[in-house]
């Protein structure tokens, strides 16, 4: 997958293309790759998508901006994964902001980029004002060269996918949901760096994985499945949070025990998916009442995963 950074873009050919921040590509994110891929397909041209670091919220409104989804490497790897073989990643500041939708359409959409073919949502929104919607995007287009289809939005059970549908089920704890919406469970990746050593001086050594979000979507203690630190994946007790008890710095730390390892992990790159919410972050009296709860939390992961190791057995069609 080849990535185009910065704009003005110089074009590398005819592209079909979507537009979007494409934060941890959802199922409605899927769908519409889904469908830009077949049509690039059958027009024989690569399959482009325009997106935005940082995201648009983040310059206007920075104290207020969502918590994003997937780092930026996270999202290039899911956009890879997608089928994805083109990405243009516009740095988005107020200079790009203030394009009207006539010179983003003309000059950034169909000249820069050379998209031949253009699929976004039918609430899509572009341009100075967010004054551009569909029907001038494919009013736009025909005069700059560029069909241009709209894609309803897409339902899981009932409710939109969308991100911010999967930040609040995250958020809420309600990981089972946030899977549902993704197609996936919610992960976090990152590498192993050193942290204070605390976790080994009391008998449960944690993987610190380097997290490169403005703020983590959810917070707590989680049962996880961990991706790299192996040839299977591996079962886990996370803590995402602050550490209230041992830390007062108020930085966010993602520290995972790997229930069934032993091995130095130190600089490996591991992925660690989100299966179940055991509880929130406490601040304990003192580190004898922290191992304590540590232990039952090690003890309610493993009891999760029997259960769920049960449930696949019960679920699975008998030969």
């Amino acid at each position: 997958m080849q990535v185009f950074r910065g704009a003005p873009f110089r074009s590398a050919g005819p592209c079909a293309l979507t537009i979007g921040n494409f934060d941890g590509l959802h199922r409605g994110h899927r769908a519409m790759l889904d469908r830009l891929v077949g049509e690039a397909r059958r027009l024989g041209l690569p399959a482009a998508v325009l997106t935005f670091e940082p995201h648009p919220r983040e310059l206007f409104a920075p104290a207020a901006a969502p918590a994003r989804l997937s780092s930026l490497r996270e999202k290039l790897e899911l956009l890879r994964e997608a089928g994805v073989e083109r990405v243009y990643l516009a740095h988005f500041n107020h200079g790009f902001a203030g394009l009207t939708a006539e010179a983003f359409a003309e000059d950034v959409v169909a000249r820069q980029i050379g998209a031949r073919y253009v699929l976004v949502g039918d609430d899509f929104r572009f341009g100075r004002g967010r004054a551009g919607d569909q029907a001038l995007l494919a009013e736009l287009g025909h005069r700059a060269g560029f069909l241009a289809e709209a894609m309803p939005e897409i339902a899981v059970d009932g409710q939109r996918a969308s991100s911010t549908a999967v930040r609040e089920a995250l958020a809420t704890g309600h990981l089972a949901l946030a899977g549902k919406l993704l197609g996936r469970p919610y992960r976090i990746s990152g590498r192993v760096v050193h942290g204070n050593k605390l976790g080994r001086e009391i008998g449960f050594p944690t993987a610190n994985i380097q997290i490169k979000h403005n703020r983590p979507p959810l917070a707590g203690i989680f049962v996880t499945e961990v991706h790299g630190a192996g040839a299977t994946p591996l079962l886990g007790a996370a803590s995402l949070g602050k550490r209230p008890t041992v830390d007062d710095s108020g930085r966010y730390a993602l520290e995972v025990f790997l229930l069934d390892f032993s091995g130095d992990l130190y600089g490996r790159h591991l992925q660690v998916d989100f299966l179940h919410k055991l509880r929130d972050e406490e601040k304990y009296d003192g580190l004898d009442a922290l191992i304590a709860q540590i232990r039952l939390d090690v003890d309610h992961a493993r009891a999760f995963y029997r259960e769920r190791q049960h449930s696949e057995r019960i679920s699975r069609p008998r030969p």
